[in-house]
């Protein structure tokens, strides 16, 4: 193409064409601009409903603000991955979206919220009430710091929260439960049955021969699909923690000497000692006792003339920092073995005290113990040190180095996974250990051979890079590969298919008329009884699937289960009772809110998305992982 254009311009026409094509271009640069060729905008609004924008920021701060709280319920660190993993960044977005649909839908219908009414939402708000209960201002201004908001800002969050409410209960806000609903959960709730049963196993299946080649074929063709091979993928990953970045070696002696020192107690057990004490009701009494004992009476024998039970004697073994009173404690530590003290003024007055026995601390000594607190200290810096390693990593992934050769200059360990599933297993089908697990493998799953991957962040602040190195595609296994297997699913089918036959043919002799003992011992099983049955709920041999299919069965009817994946039960319902639902009982009131409240969410859900097909929601899936820490 230049060539052409260089041959074009070499005459007159041709510089006059080419003149004409550069003007227009500059004048179109002129107009338009050209920054857009050298920066990108980066989006500003996730979504949009209606005319309303969901900023980025609003995104931001609302998926972090879910991300601490369910940090703090699970009491762990969510990464941005895991979040993903668990669609919390969508149901966090679908919330905002919601939040907008009400918004738009109260300015359209004209509601407003008086000043008056949001102040008293705020001063009413138990966040921000101190131990008076009364409204407190410090507490409201930390909440707005902690959040990263104005007042005038909460306030104009306030204002849109209490019309959105507002609109709710106009929608659903005095719902009329009908009786029947509310009889049909009591029943449901509390019915509870009895049945007469019996069991089937699998010995009752009789003699099951071995299957013929046909036979196994034919079963294999019917079932590929269950015995297909899995896509594998071979990786190699390099992780780094606080313990692979520690380097032991590196910390001196008078580190370790110091560290030691200031933690000695840790390193052993601390000293105990066996304690007596006579408690007297004033101070004279205590001298006067003490006085005896300087003269050479026993502690015992004062014990014995002030009538001291031997429970009261002794107050017990401690450490010092067990005891709970500071003078008792005091004194005790500073006697002899088999001493007593003066009067010491205890919290509940003057007592003596003795000491009959002393366990002196055992700790550890530095060499013992040497290793252990250099690992502590390297693994200390080691957390101090993760991101400075982090960036060191990522300027040489960047120039292109191999994982191999980093990991060796870093002296962290490369390992190397020749095959993995996408549940994290490998070709045995036990778990591969690698640090965040879930985290990688989807990531893993997502990528291909060559690929840059970014590095994955994990739970205790440290970092995962991996290479996808080889990709093994999902197959159709051969019969010869899986026979075995086939073989004794074969055999298991062949069983249950039998019982479910047997039972089939017991449960109609029962509902011919035949009594359900008489039944089972032509069968050869034990008849037996179940009362007190309640949903879901599995009870002596029978499961919870087997117990619901019971409550499916009319009361004097006959009918069998699966209760096992082995076994097969055949029973008669024999009862089924309700307890009166009474109108003022607290049961009944529980029963009526449960069903409101489940009415009105279901009737708020559908007018939300009705008016979300009316005004129309666009979503921004670029600005969306710019908002929760995706890659862009």
């Amino acid at each position: 193409m230049l060539r052409g254009m260089r041959k074009a311009g070499q005459g007159l026409i041709g510089r006059t064409i080419i003149a004409i094509f550069f003007g227009l271009l500059i004048v179109s640069f002129a107009i338009w601009g050209i920054g857009d060729i050298f920066r990108a905008t980066p989006p500003s609004t996730v979504a949009r409903v209606g005319k309303t924008d969901i900023p980025v920021e609003a995104v931001r701060n609302a998926y972090n603000n879910e991300l601490q709280r369910l940090g703090r319920q699970f009491r762990t660190v969510i990464s941005p991955e895991q979040a993903r993993l668990f669609g919390i960044d969508q149901q966090v977005l679908s919330n905002l979206v919601n939040e907008a649909v009400l918004s738009e839908e109260a300015h359209k219908l004209g509601l407003s919220v008086s000043d008056q009414l949001v102040a008293r939402s705020i001063m009413d708000d138990p966040t921000f009430r101190g131990a008076d209960g009364q409204f407190n201002r410090a507490l409201f201004d930390q909440a707005l710091r902690n959040a990263s908001l104005s007042e005038a800002g909460f306030v104009r969050e306030q204002r849109g929260a209490v019309a959105r409410i507002h609109l709710a209960e106009a929608i659903a806000g005095d719902l009329t439960v009908p009786a029947a609903a509310r009889d049909a959960m009591h029943r449901y709730a509390t019915e509870r049955r009895a049945a007469s049963y019996f069991v089937l196993t699998p010995a009752m299946a009789g003699d099951v021969p071995v299957p013929t080649t046909e036979q196994l074929q034919s079963f294999f063709n019917e079932r590929k699909a269950s015995f297909q091979a899995p896509e594998y993928r071979a990786i190699s990953f390099m992780a780094l923690d606080a313990a692979s970045a520690a380097k032991p070696d590196t910390v001196s002696d008078d580190e370790a000497r110091q560290r030691y020192e200031q933690e000695k107690a840790k390193f052993g057990t601390p000293e105990k000692r066996t304690i007596q004490q006579i408690a007297f009701p004033n101070q004279q009494e205590a001298e006067a006792a003490f006085n005896k004992i300087k003269d050479g009476a026993t502690f015992d024998s004062i014990a014995q003339e002030r009538n001291v039970s031997p429970q009261d004697l002794e107050l017990g073994t401690f450490t010092k920092s067990e005891m709970l009173d500071p003078a008792v404690a005091d004194a005790a530590f500073s006697l002899e073995q088999g001493a007593t003290s003066g009067p010491v003024a205890g919290r509940f007055g003057p007592v003596l005290v003795h000491v009959t026995k002393i366990e002196p601390e055992a700790v550890r000594s530095f060499e013992e113990v040497a290793g252990e607190i250099r690992a502590e200290i390297a693994q200390t810096k080691g957390r101090e040190q993760i991101e400075d390693i982090h960036d060191a990593i990522e300027d040489q992934r960047a120039s292109a180095k191999p994982l191999a050769d980093i990991a060796k200059e870093k002296g962290l360990k490369l390992v190397q996974v020749p095959a993995i599933d996408s549940q994290g297993r490998d070709k045995a089908g036990n778990p591969v250990d690698i640090p965040n697990r879930d985290a990688v493998v989807k990531a893993v799953f997502a990528s291909d051979i060559g690929v840059d991957n970014e590095p994955l962040r994990t739970t205790d602040g440290g970092y995962v890079w991996f290479d996808v190195t080889g990709i093994e595609p999902s197959r159709e296994k051969t019969l010869d590969e899986v026979k075995d297997q086939v073989t004794t699913q074969w055999r298991e089918d062949e069983i249950s298919r039998r019982l479910a036959d047997k039972a089939r043919e017991l449960t109609d002799r029962i509902e011919k008329g035949e009594a359900l003992e008489a039944v089972a011992q032509s069968a050869g099983a034990e008849a037996k009884n179940a009362a007190d049955l309640a949903r879901n709920t599995a009870k002596d041999d029978l499961s919870a699937d087997a117990v619901t299919r019971i409550f499916s069965v009319p009361v004097g009817k006959a009918g069998n289960t699966a209760t096992g994946t082995d076994t097969r039960a055949v029973f008669k319902v024999t009862s089924a009772t309700v307890p009166p639902l009474v109108a003022t009982a607290q049961e009944a009131q529980r029963v009526e809110t449960q069903l409101r409240n489940g009415m009105g969410d279901d009737l708020v859900n559908q007018y939300i998305a009705q008016i979300r097909k009316d005004l129309g929601v666009t979503i921004n899936q670029q600005a969306l992982r710019q908002a929760t820490g995706g890659e862009l």
